[in-house]
């Protein structure tokens, strides 16, 4: 159809638009290697027509006419081939080497030439391009056999679906928290899985649940991610029974050792002396009177120090949550280091800041560092410092103090802990709690230069 058509375009033209519509019904004839011969021959026809001519206008004989008429069409047809030759073996070179990489086979190379020249240089990228290829994938399958290696290893179950919401991976901790290997697994629905409603709702959250593997307590978390183009959906469960139970059995170990600690302080000198005021009345000498006050005293001194305990145990337990509104750093700091009057207090002065937090809280955590700041300063005659920065999304309060340091860094903010005489122990275990309720943090280290510690609060900027 095409070359009738283009045979119909050639009559009734001119010389060199017949020349152009020739060459268009060639070049849709003939491939690409025989437009190569043809340009060759073309290339050479010229002249080997003009030497024709002259070598048969001359005074030769035909035998050698022919002869030599001959050995120029093998030659020009020799020729025309080798052109052929080195034009297209490349290409065919090129073509396998791209197939390969196609095929995902990274190993073969091309032979580069002695000399660099342009195709040299096309072979030399080719070689660059399948090296790259085979290097990433290298580290592809390297990157995802350790993410196997990981996800089965991980006591998390793990479990990812397609959009149509059948399993398509799971891993160790899944097939044990659903009782089934994962052969028998993959391709399932969800809603035969027990996990649709596990795909529904907020995509963070903690829920009772029974399991085939056993009820129990779980955090849930669910994520997207594409494969193929297509939308997948993660599912990661946690089982938060175990570590549950091992907290609540830490915090009760803490509690009843500290409530015994504290219980028997009081209890054993009351005992004590009610024993004693006993044996006084049986008795009655001369100055009963006086050691019966001094009793009763004794009684009522360690009850006022158990109602304490218990009611800073309360205050502690019982913090309410911060009520968030804006609050200048630099006003409130100043404010408090005035309240100090045992020592000077010097305050660095810093950027003007302000952060969301409880005014009233966050007051609190600062009188609670400034007075441990210069109790330690007084027992050496040292200074205290104040200081504050915006580092990053954080905004840092130092406290600094030219004391003694620490000396047990690990029961610093364990409630009731305290190495004071008239101590409490719960004011560095409510800042920290005052400054965990504000999503900050607070760390209490010796310095690095000089003697003396540093209480650091971090706030969310």
């Amino acid at each position: 159809m095409a070359s009738s058509q283009a045979t119909h375009r050639l009559e009734g033209r001119g010389i060199i638009p017949t020349f152009l519509l020739l060459r268009e019904w060639l070049a849709e004839r003939l491939t690409f290697e025989r437009r190569v011969l043809l340009l060759s021959l073309a290339i050479a026809i010229p002249g080997f027509l003009a030497t024709l001519v002259l070598l048969w206008t001359s005074h030769y004989s035909t035998r050698i006419l022919v002869v030599v008429s001959i050995l120029m069409s093998a030659l020009v047809w020799k020729l025309a081939l080798e052109l052929q030759a080195r034009v297209v073996r490349p290409l065919h070179t090129l073509a396998s080497l791209l197939e390969a990489v196609h095929e995902g086979d990274f190993s073969l190379r091309a032979r580069l030439p002695d000399r660099v020249d342009a195709l040299g240089q096309v072979m030399h990228e080719i070689n660059a391009i399948a090296e790259t290829l085979r290097e990433q994938r290298l580290g592809a399958v390297e990157a995802t056999a350790l993410l196997h290696r990981v996800m089965e290893e991980v006591d998390v179950a793990i479990f990812a679906l397609d959009d149509d919401e059948r399993l398509r991976l799971v891993n160790r901790a899944g097939e044990r928290l659903l009782a089934e290997p994962a052969e028998r697994l993959l391709g399932q629905e969800a809603e035969g899985l027990g996990l649709t409603e596990l795909l529904e709702g907020e995509a963070a959250r903690t829920i009772a649940k029974t399991f085939p593997s056993g009820p129990g307590r779980w955090e849930i978390r669910r994520s997207l991610f594409r494969e193929q183009g297509r939308p997948h959906k993660l599912l990661v469960i946690t089982d938060l029974s175990q570590p549950l139970r091992e907290e609540e059995r830490q915090a009760w170990r803490r509690l009843i050792r500290v409530l015994g600690h504290e219980l028997n302080n009081s209890l054993a000198p009351i005992r004590s002396m009610a024993s004693t005021l006993n044996v006084i009345l049986d008795k009655q000498p001369d100055d009963w009177r006086e050691d019966m006050r001094s009793g009763l005293d004794i009684i009522a001194n360690r009850s006022d120090a158990l109602i304490r305990f218990m009611a800073a145990y309360a205050r502690l337990a019982k913090l309410p949550p911060p009520r968030r509104a804006p609050l200048a750093l630099e006003p409130l700091i100043r404010r408090i280091t005035a309240l100090e009057t045992r020592l000077p207090v010097f305050v660095e002065n810093g950027p003007p800041l302000t952060v969301a937090a409880d005014a009233d809280q966050i007051e609190q955590l600062l009188i609670n560092l400034l007075r441990n700041a210069v109790d330690a300063a007084l027992m050496t005659r040292g200074m205290v410092g104040v200081g504050w920065r915006q580092n990053g999304a954080w905004v840092e309060v130092r406290v600094e103090d030219e004391g003694p340091g620490i000396s047990n860094s690990e029961n610093l903010f364990v409630p009731f802990y305290t190495t004071k005489p008239e101590g409490s122990g719960i004011g560095l275990a409510l800042s920290r709690q005052i400054a965990e309720a504000h999503g900050g943090t607070l760390t209490l280290e010796n310095r690095k230069e000089g003697r003396g510690c540093e209480a650091l609060l971090r706030l969310p900027a």
